[in-house]
Parts: C-alpha cells; sequence; structure tokens
C-alpha cells in the first residue's frame, strides 16, 4: 500500500514527457538546422532530375544505335540511309556532319589529305554529343563530394547547441540534450542519404556514356570506311545483307 501512494506522488511529481520527433528536433536546430535542411533537399530534387534526364537520353540514343545496326547499312548511299533516321538523332549529326566534310574537302586549297579532313571532322562531332551527354553529371559529383560535409556542418552546430545548453542549465540530462544531438544526428543521415545516391548516379550514368561513345566511336570509323573506299567497305547490318559493293574501276594498260 505504502509502495503505491510513494509511485502515485511520484508520477504526478514528474515533469511531462519530451517529445522527441523529428520535427521537435528540428526546431531545436532553428534557422541553421532548417536552412541545412533545405540545402540537401533542393540538391536531392536536382540530383534525381538529372538522373532521371540522363537515363532518358542515354536510352534514346542506345535504342538508336540498335536501329542503325539493323537498317541503316542496307542503305544505298549515306545519303539514303541518313534520310531514314530520326531529324535529331546522333548518328544522324554524324552522317550529316561527315557528308558535309566530304562536300567540304572540294573546296579546300590547301594540300589535306582527305582521310585526315574526314577523321578530324567526325572526332568534332563525336566530342559534341559526348559533351552533350556529360551535361549535369559535374552536378552530381559536386553533390556526391559536398552533401556529407553539409551535413556534417549541421552535426557540429547541433553538438555545440547541446553542449551550451548542457553548461547554461547544468544538467545532462537526456531531456537536456536530446533535442539538439537529435538534430546533429538527423543532418548527418540527411548529408549521406543525399550524397550516397548521387554517387552511384553519377557512376552509372558514366558507365553508360562511355558505352555510348564506343559505340558512336564505331560508327564513326565504319562511315569513315564507307568514305574513304567510295562505298566499297561497309559493315553487314543485323537481320539483312548488305549491298553489293561497288566494283573498283578496271583500268587498262597501254600497249
Amino acid at each position: 500500500m505504502l509502495t503505491t501512494i510513494l509511485a502515485a506522488g511520484a508520477a504526478a511529481g514528474a515533469p511531462p514527457p519530451t517529445n522527441f520527433d523529428i520535427l521537435h528536433a528540428m526546431n531545436e536546430g532553428g534557422v541553421i538546422a532548417w536552412g541545412t535542411a533545405t540545402i540537401l533537399t533542393v540538391m536531392m530534387f536536382f540530383s534525381l532530375y538529372i538522373l532521371f534526364t540522363k537515363v532518358f537520353e542515354q536510352q534514346k540514343i542506345l535504342n538508336q544505335y540498335k536501329r542503325v545496326r539493323a537498317t541503316f547499312w542496307n542503305s544505298n548511299s549515306l545519303r539514303e540511309g541518313a534520310a531514314k533516321l530520326e531529324k535529331d538523332s546522333a548518328y544522324r549529326q554524324i552522317v550529316d556532319d561527315a557528308l558535309l566534310a566530304q562536300d567540304q574537302y572540294k573546296e579546300l586549297t590547301d594540300p589535306v589529305e582527305a582521310h585526315d579532313w574526314l577523321h578530324g571532322s567526325l572526332q568534332r562531332s563525336e566530342g559534341t554529343i559526348n559533351s552533350q551527354l556529360g551535361n549535369g553529371l559535374s552536378f552530381l559529383a559536386t553533390v556526391g563530394s559536398t552533401a556529407p560535409f553539409i551535413g556534417l556542418f549541421g552535426t557540429v552546430v547541433g553538438i555545440f547547441r547541446a553542449l551550451i545548453k548542457i553548461g547554461a542549465e547544468g544538467d545532462a540530462s537526456i531531456g537536456t540534450v536530446a533535442g539538439p544531438v537529435g538534430e546533429a544526428l538527423i543532418m548527418t543521415a540527411l548529408g549521406l542519404v543525399v550524397a550516397v545516391p548521387a554517387v552511384l548516379a553519377y557512376n552509372w550514368l558514366q558507365r553508360r556514356n562511355k558505352t555510348i561513345a564506343e559505340q558512336m566511336s564505331g560508327f564513326s570509323n565504319d562511315v569513315l570506311g564507307y568514305l574513304a573506299s567510295d562505298g566499297r567497305v561497309r559493315p553487314v547490318a543485323r537481320g539483312g545483307k548488305a549491298p553489293a559493293p561497288k566494283p573498283p574501276v578496271a583500268t587498262t594498260a597501254k600497249a
């Protein structure tokens, strides 16, 4: 009976339980906590936006390569094959630049090798496409390298606030330090949540860009071989048979 009365009295005199949810912890951090969380949230939003848009762009070019390998080299000429490709296709751009370089070569007055001129033009075309594919990846790399430190800044501020509160109140109980320490741990976790996906997305997109660059390089080499041989050298299209190559011009020796 006495134990019951003492327990009831202790419960009546105890302070109300402290709210330890995430919102309360963030409010403990004040402007710095909310500002850090806002910055990390914005970085995550743009990282996801870049990821989805680059995946869509890359997949579009990968599908274009499949169609090129299936139908392009069945055409009788590069111009005919280019007409079958989409106007905004990366491979259409390579073919158009190659044909333009071939026409421009006839206007050159300096003695430049046709192979060097065409090869340089195709390289510039590939470089332009690869540069467009790489847009936005630097932002992912920046997020992956800086987000943990931004979260660490919020962590340091939270721990500092906890120490100040302990010194001011002279009380190191869980109710005193739970808010600042909780806010500090939330900042650390949020920084990692933003950084890790950004790093993974960057590495994955870079690998896909490398695959696309290899495919375009092989296609450019095929186009160069076609132009250099006047159409006699071409790869065999998948699922089809390439047109018969043009026979070499026969020369008769004079007696």
